[in-house]
């Protein structure tokens, strides 16, 4: 199951303008551009251990919820579920391409991955964290806390990568041009000496 190709395209563009190196005046030499991985090792043990730690963390607040649910004002009862059921949303989404832009090294993957977590996922956590109206229990508090944790490391993490993902396409660009150009003078050659031999 991948993006839809407009989807793909777009948060390629939009990764390419954010995490590309703009100090860079061309493309950098390494030994093996083709052979080297650049997916993030720590990006993907936190999302490893992120998800078996939501599952905890859902059941957590599902708990919470129950406990605190009737002393809560009526349209805390509806932020709260709303939220719930949209963190729970978002984070299977969310995982799921960390895990597809992480291992294969699709940048509009792990671009979508880094938006989620940082535009939506970031915020309504935060939101369970700090307002005072919810009446947090101190294990909500600590749970939420280790998911800020997570997600804040996520979003570091991923930008790095991004950022490296995103130079290295650039570099394989950069040569693939040249050798195309390479290929081309030589062509011009051969075809100048063998005009000349005519």
């Amino acid at each position: 199951m991948e993006l839809p190709d407009p989807v793909r395209q777009r948060l390629g563009n939009f990764s390419r303008s954010v995490f590309s190196d703009s100090n860079r005046t061309g493309p950098e030499y390494t030994e093996g551009p083709d052979d080297e991985m650049v997916s993030s090792l720590a990006l993907q043990m936190s999302l490893y251990f992120n998800t078996y730690f939501f599952p905890l963390w859902w059941v957590s607040s599902v708990m919470m919820l129950h406990i605190k649910y009737p002393i809560l004002p009526d349209y805390y009862k509806f932020i709260v579920v709303t939220i719930i059921i949209l963190v729970t949303l978002i984070e299977v989404i969310r995982l799921y391409l960390g895990y597809m832009g992480n291992l294969q090294e699709k940048v509009p993957e792990l671009a979508g991955f880094w938006l989620l977590s940082l535009l939506l996922q970031l915020p309504l956590i935060l939101f369970l964290l700090f307002n005072e109206g919810l009446k947090s229990l101190p294990m909500e508090k600590a749970i939420h806390i280790i998911f800020t944790l997570f997600l804040t490391f996520q979003v570091v993490a991923a930008f790095l990568a991004l950022k490296r993902m995103v130079n290295q396409l650039a570099t394989r660009f950069h040569l693939q041009d040249f050798d195309r150009l390479s290929a081309n003078r030589g062509d011009a050659r051969r075809m100048r000496s063998c005009i000349e031999e005519i």
